[in-house]
């Protein structure tokens, strides 16, 4: 009996610069024939300008003929967020908690790097800023604003 061509995409979050045929990645792409040593390398040497173990989305495409093809992400907005508020995780308990916080600028920053995702680009750099706005609220991480004269909390 012949093997069934299956094709499909898997969305996964890869550190940059780091994947490798071990689990969890290895598995997950072998069961659907993917050739793990080829997609590690060219997974490798195209995230190798980014600091390495930042964690990247990233989408494959793979055919029954176990040709594939992927593309990348820039890191997720929640990564950028705790990296600028300095922190290791959100709080515990959004909007009760302030675990850290980001100047208005940082989100500014943060919003020029997603505009350039695909899911963005049609989105005016604005309304990227109040989407960024929010999972910062959502994470309890305060917003500064800052002016000349003096500085609030949003």
């Amino acid at each position: 009996m012949a093997a069934k061509q299956v094709s499909g995409k898997l969305r996964t979050y890869i550190s940059a610069g780091k994947a490798t045929p071990s689990p969890p990645l290895g598995p997950a792409l072998g069961q659907r024939g993917i050739n793990i040593a080829q997609f590690c390398k060219e997974f490798n040497d195209k995230t190798k300008h980014i600091k390495q173990g930042v964690p990247i989305p990233t989408i494959i495409n793979y055919k029954g003929d176990r040709t594939f093809t992927f593309e990348t992400m820039s890191p997720t907005v929640s990564y950028f967020l705790k990296s600028a508020a300095g922190i290791e995780k959100g709080a515990q308990k959004p909007g009760r908690e302030v675990v850290g916080s980001v100047t208005v600028q940082q989100i500014y920053e943060i919003a020029k790097i997603k505009k350039e995702d695909k899911n963005f680009r049609n989105v005016p750099l604005e309304s990227v800023c109040k989407t960024i706005m929010g999972s910062a609220k959502s994470m309890g991480i305060d917003i500064i604003i800052s002016n000349s004269k003096n500085s609030e909390n949003v």
